[in-house]
C-alpha cells in the first residue's frame, strides 16, 4: 500500500481536481449574464472539493479529517444540484452533463470508501 505522505497522493484529491478541470471547461460557455451567479456558484462548489480534502489531511485528527470530508460531500451534492440547474437551463448539454455527473459518482464514492476507513481508524 502506498504511504499517503500528502493530500496530493490522495487519488480522491487527484480525481477532484480532474472535476474541477472538466466544471471550468463547462462554465467557460456559460452565458456571461450568470458570471456572477451560477457560473460562480458551479466554480465555487467544484472547487471545495479537492479543497476541503486537502485542508481536512492537512488537521491535526482524523476526526477533524472526517468533518473536512463531510463538508466536501455536501459540496458534490451541491455541485451535482447546480450542474442539473445548468443543464435544465440549457447551459449544459446532456452529454457534458452525465460525464460530469460521472466524476462527480466516482469521486464520490471514494470520499465514502475513505470516509468509512477513517472511522474504522478511530474505533
Amino acid at each position: 500500500m502506498l504511504e499517503v505522505k500528502s493530500y496530493r497522493d490522495l487519488k480522491v484529491w487527484q480525481l477532484g481536481m480532474d472535476l474541477v478541470h472538466a466544471v471550468y471547461e463547462h462554465t467557460k460557455h456559460f452565458p456571461q449574464s450568470e458570471l456572477y451567479a451560477l457560473t460562480s456558484q458551479v466554480r465555487r462548489a467544484a472547487v471545495s472539493v479537492p479543497s476541503n480534502i486537502a485542508e481536512g489531511h492537512a488537521r491535526e485528527s482524523t476526526r477533524e479529517f472526517l468533518h473536512f470530508l463531510a463538508i466536501c460531500s455536501g459540496s458534490l451534492a451541491e455541485l451535482e444540484t447546480q450542474l442539473f440547474i445548468a443543464e435544465r437551463l440549457q447551459y449544459l448539454d446532456s452529454t457534458a452533463l452525465k460525464a460530469t455527473l460521472g466524476k462527480c459518482d466516482e469521486v464520490g464514492r471514494m470520499l465514502r470508501s475513505l470516509q468509512k476507513t477513517l472511522r474504522v481508524k478511530l474505533g
